[in-house]
């Protein structure tokens, strides 16, 4: 609440804040999707407006504030700035410096390690599977759920479903919450018997609160000491450690604010600009097509998708272990792309009651159900030179599987254009999308915390809301595939059957979807254009050059990886020598997390390249022939952005 009454400009002047802000704005469900260079000032566009406007920063500021900036502070990634910066108000206190003996120098480190969208994932990552995981946990869900009105019908229905969720996992009896909180949680058991909503908000604050000293002062010195450990081994952290170890010797350091004192004159890239009409659907059609082109030259093989039953506690109410393997569920062809590979490396534990299964589904293939292709599984190395003509245009159906994934994190802005538009039924369809894609990491992964109530609870509520009888829509979904859903969800056990639902919403949303990025396109120019003639959107080509286009694939790849971690649709990886490398090369004043990611790619693949080239046999050292050479890696080697 307080982020959206703030004005954009002052938000901007904070490099914490541009982080998170340029990681939501490039999430692949919108039309346009800026990003801000705080270092500089520049603000880069795509796709870029027609040649003939002369864009305002100003209009683009207001754009931001109307457009973007409500539907930020509903997504998970406004939580999680939330929370970095209550760690950085930790860090750079005195309380900190006093109560864990730090030195400016060490403040320093940390704040750089923890800032930004790519330093709390590091952070998450490191304290999941621990009491400090679930600590974080309980922290988000309560700060979402008391920033709601539950006497707003239109949040009701999200307010109890946090409700239940914290009754389910954080708030019973034994868990890391309850057994830590101990202070507040003696008051609990009398808070289920009071009435008063502003009690029950008092408790869950305390208790929040209670939560984040324990992160603060207990995780973070932790996390610190894991910090120190690794750029010290990381060959690329280096320069990061000697600029630590100079700061030691600097006893009169000052501590940064966070924000920006003098900012550089505020300013829009100017580039080549539109040769044609402006039309962000034809603009993102292309950039997956040249996703999609580059897969294909990989000859990537994907595993056989599995899932491994494996025995829970007795709690479980499951006494033995059963397997479906490929026979039964199929295989994924070598070009499918869908989240339960990507997310969840195509394995999980899941618990199932005893009971048959219909010969027919187990005779289901995946091949039908994950045609999507998906901008997260691009290979690193897929070089430029490898992405060939397109050989068709992409229809918006072949990739709205993942703009509604990132959708789910971007505080559902197509979800309120469809309930604004009075497409209810449409709106119930999304939402039950998405109650299957939160369902989908809970139940695949048995290694979450809580993942045996969370299963139960998530499953239970989408038979009750989408798939009963007396439901309140009845969904114009395949009989069969309506069936075959209730038959799992209502044991809380993972089915193929959910793909093909999602499959099914796609086709009828697909249209919907289209709209919303023509509605949007027209609000943009609106705004851009400040009195000039709107231009004209027609579904034309957007001409662009291919290294840019590379470059923009490789952006809302790594943001929708980093979001779709940090929302809990996709695994938390390990800690590896990736997020040192990703440490070295964030520079929150020069595109932070996402270019960061960007760069590491870039550099990844230039590696391969080199790789590739000094194993011919008749390679020639670029010093003799340097005019043949140049021309040479100008075409195998992917362009950098200035």
């Amino acid at each position: 609440a307080t982020i959206a009454s703030t004005e954009i400009g002052l938000l901007l002047r904070d490099d914490v804040f541009v982080d998170f802000f340029n990681t939501f704005l490039n999430l692949p469900v919108f039309g346009q999707t800026p990003i801000y260079f705080s270092g500089t000032g520049q603000w880069d566009l795509w796709p870029e407006l027609p040649s003939h406007l002369d864009p305002s920063p100003t209009a683009l500021l207001a754009w931001l504030e109307k457009h973007r900036l409500p539907h930020f502070c509903k997504s998970s990634l406004c939580l999680h700035l939330v929370l970095c910066q209550k760690l950085l108000g930790f860090i750079r206190s005195g309380e900190a410096a006093e109560l864990l003996n730090w030195q400016s120098a060490d403040q320093w480190l940390l704040e750089k390690c923890i800032s930004g969208s790519q330093g709390m994932r590091h952070f998450r990552a490191f304290v999941q599977g621990t009491a400090g995981g679930e600590l974080t946990d309980f922290w988000l869900t309560t700060e979402r759920l008391l920033d709601l009105d539950e006497s707003d019908t239109s949040q009701r229905d999200l307010y109890l479903s946090l409700i239940h969720k914290l009754k389910a996992t954080h708030l019973r009896e034994g868990s890391s919450v309850i057994t830590l909180c101990t202070t507040i949680a003696g008051s609990l058991p009398k808070a289920k018997h009071i009435q008063s909503i502003s009690k029950r908000r008092d408790i869950l604050r305390m208790m929040q609160e209670q939560a984040l000293f324990m992160i603060q002062s207990y995780w973070l010195p932790k996390f610190f000491i894991h910090c120190k450990m690794g750029i010290e081994e990381e060959e690329s952290c280096q320069p990061l450690l000697q600029e630590y170890q100079e700061r030691l010797l600097q006893a009169d350091w000052q501590e940064p604010s966070g924000f920006s004192e003098t900012l550089p004159t505020m300013h829009i890239k100017r580039g080549q600009g539109l040769s044609g009409p402006y039309c962000s659907q034809k603009a993102k059609a292309k950039i997956w097509a040249l996703v999609k082109e580059g897969r294909g030259t990989q000859g990537m093989k994907m595993p056989s998708f599995q899932v491994k039953l494996v025995r829970q506690p007795a709690s479980a109410g499951s006494t033995r272990e059963s397997r479906l393997d490929k026979d039964a569920l199929g295989s994924i062809p070598q070009q499918s792309e869908h989240p339960v590979n990507t997310a969840f490396g195509g394995k999980g534990g899941v618990a199932s009651p005893r009971r048959p299964r219909p010969c027919a589904e187990q005779a289901v293939h995946l091949e039908d159900l994950c045609k999507e292709k998906v901008l997260s599984n691009l290979p690193s190395s897929a070089s430029l030179v490898q992405l060939l003509s397109l050989k068709e245009p992409v229809k918006t159906l072949s990739f709205l599987h993942w703009a509604l994934s990132a959708e789910t994190c971007a505080g559902r802005p197509f979800r309120d254009f469809l309930k604004h538009q009075g497409q209810s039924m449409e709106t119930h369809l999304l939402d039950l999308w998405h109650d299957l894609e939160e369902f989908l990491p809970v139940v695949l992964d048995s290694r979450r915390e809580n993942s045996f109530f969370l299963r139960h609870l998530t499953g239970d509520k989408i038979c009750k809301t989408y798939l009963e009888e007396d439901s309140s829509e009845k969904l114009p979904l395949n009989t069969r595939t309506l069936t075959c859903l209730w038959n799992h969800l209502m044991f809380g056990e993972f089915s193929p059957w959910i793909f093909r639902a999602q499959k099914e919403i796609c086709k009828m949303l697909w249209c919907f979807y289209e709209e919303f990025l023509a509605d949007d396109d027209r609000t943009f120019l609106q705004f851009m254009s400040a009195g000039n003639d709107v231009p004209a959107l027609e579904k034309r080509g957007h001409t662009a050059d291919r290294g840019a286009c590379f470059l923009l694939s490789q952006r809302l790849n790594q943001t929708l990886s980093l979001s779709q971690a940090l929302h809990g649709t996709r695994n938390l990886e390990d800690v590896s020598s990736e997020y040192w490398q990703l440490l070295a090369a964030r520079d929150l004043q020069k595109g932070g997390s996402i270019q960061g990611e960007v760069e590491l790619v870039l550099c990844s693949t230039d590696s391969s390249h080199s790789t590739k080239t000094s194993s011919k046999e008749d390679r020639v050292p670029d010093s003799s022939l340097p005019t043949k050479a140049s021309s040479k890696s100008s075409k195998t080697r992917t362009p950098r952005q200035p």
